[in-house]
């Protein structure tokens, strides 16, 4: 049985993934594409804590939660290879767009991250639900 503090950071968690996504495409719709890729990744982000937190691990840095997520959900697996480039690739442009160059990313590229993003918490929804920590709707 699935601890009931554990279902709700689990909960917590995908909310604000779904949230954050949501804050994704509406600043690439204002056409601001900086934030809107900053935001796309931290939805994939909070998709993987909640990932992470149902095996009690976690880690201090965005590198150190990635590779975790390779090796205990992708390496086993769980998730598809894809999923774990979608989530290299959104970082990366996320440090990019955050610390890098003044030019603001093409908005193709803004695009894609976004649907990339959508596709990896839609994935880790449909996992949560099957292993019986969010409910089915």
């Amino acid at each position: 049985m699935i601890d009931a503090r554990l279902r709700e950071l689990v909960t917590l968690r995908m909310q604000q993934a779904a949230e954050t996504l949501h804050e994704a495409r509406i600043l690439a719709g204002e056409n601001t594409g900086r934030g809107a890729v900053s935001r796309a990744y931290y939805a994939m982000f909070y998709a993987v804590l909640a990932l992470l937190a149902t095996r009690g691990l976690g880690s201090s840095k965005h590198s150190g939660t990635i590779a975790l997520f390779d090796r205990e959900f992708v390496k086993v697996g769980d998730f598809p290879r894809t999923l774990s480039r979608s989530l290299h690739m959104a970082f990366e442009h996320r440090q990019q767009a955050d610390y890098g160059e003044l030019t603001p990313p093409d908005e193709m590229v803004v695009a894609g991250i976004i649907e990339e993003a959508e596709t990896f918490v839609q994935s880790v929804a449909t996992y949560m639900k099957g292993n019986g920590f969010l409910p089915l709707e």
